[in-house]
């Protein structure tokens, strides 16, 4: 039985929009988290952290309230684009978002508070601002930990299932991705189709995996 490779596509495509979201607001909450004291530090690490714990049941229902077609989120998106965020390949990206991004932040937090302060005290006693500090210091002393944690959010982005049904579907050829196909195959007893998806996915979280793992010994 010829194999649908459409899934495969949309899973990557999805992993790859929502990796570079949570680099982009990720790394400036870890930076904070790592460097900086203030009232709710605590909360808004456990926050962070929340999805990670949670059962993507649960995560895939506060998505639900928060973009569904009945929410403020959902109308403003419905209004502006004019047609509903929910069912769509953007609404697995926000679910592929929820379990990656506590991931990056916890990783990359991490690789900032094991920066050498005594490179950062100089800068600044030179006058470098914050901005400059970060990406002519900071960032460039971590960026091997950086590209890691990336690659684990990546491939956490890569097989997320629940939350992406519930948010995203079940549409083929639309918004059905590898773990959702994977699940259709095994429902439908199709196991030939299981096995390749499977062997697929399990080929490209291993090798994201490795090259964050060199990634990291690079460091030590």
């Amino acid at each position: 039985m010829p194999i649908d490779w459409f899934p495969l596509w949309l899973s990557l495509r999805v992993a790859v929009v929502s990796t570079a979201i949570a680099v982009g607001a990720g790394l400036w909450i870890a930076y904070i988290l790592a460097n900086r004291e203030f009232r709710g530090k605590e909360a808004l690490d456990a926050a962070v952290t929340l999805p990670l714990v949670l059962p993507p049941t649960v995560l895939g229902y506060y998505l639900l309230v928060v973009i569904g077609r009945a929410s403020p989120v959902g109308h403003l998106w419905e209004d502006i684009f004019g047609s509903p965020l929910v069912f769509t390949w953007k609404a697995a990206v926000l679910a592929a978002l929820l379990h990656s991004f506590p991931l990056l932040v916890k990783s990359a937090r991490a690789a900032f508070e094991s920066v050498d302060r005594s490179y950062e005290r100089a800068a600044r006693t030179l006058g470098a601002s914050e901005w400059r500090l970060f990406w002519r210091v900071t960032a460039p002393l971590v960026r091997r930990q950086i590209f890691a944690a990336s690659a684990l959010a990546f491939a956490r982005s890569l097989g997320d299932f629940g939350a992406t049904l519930m948010v995203a579907g079940d549409i083929p050829g639309r918004t059905q991705t590898l773990a959702i196909a994977i699940f259709d195959a095994v429902e439908s007893n199709n196991g030939a189709v299981a096995r390749v998806l499977v062997l697929v996915i399990s080929a490209i979280a291993l090798v994201i995996l490795t090259v964050a793992n060199r990634l990291v010994l690079k460091t030590r």
